[in-house]
């Protein structure tokens, strides 16, 4: 998942704090350094793939239906974007 704010999410529902002892950072980094988190698909049809570089349509489009601006949406997603941020179309 590109879009690490999500583990923000992940880490409520598990509170992993309190359950795992693991905290995030405000970038969204995992202490200690050494535990992962990730979502991960039980099912025999399951298939993991890469979605490919983001346009600025789908920036502006996750950013949306996430309820951040566009500029927050591309700090999050900025290693994965298809376009430098901050640039004209």
């Amino acid at each position: 998942c590109p879009d690490h704010s999500t583990k923000r999410v992940l880490f409520r529902l598990l509170a992993a704090e309190d359950n795992v002892g693991t905290q995030l950072t405000e970038n969204g980094a995992i202490q200690p350094a050494s535990a992962v988190a990730g979502w991960y698909f039980s099912h025999p049809a399951a298939m993991y793939f890469g979605i490919g570089r983001i346009d600025r349509d789908q920036a502006a489009d996750y950013a949306a239906r996430t309820g951040m601006s566009v500029e927050e949406a591309e700090r999050w997603l900025a290693p994965n974007l298809a376009y430098e941020r901050g640039t004209a179309k």
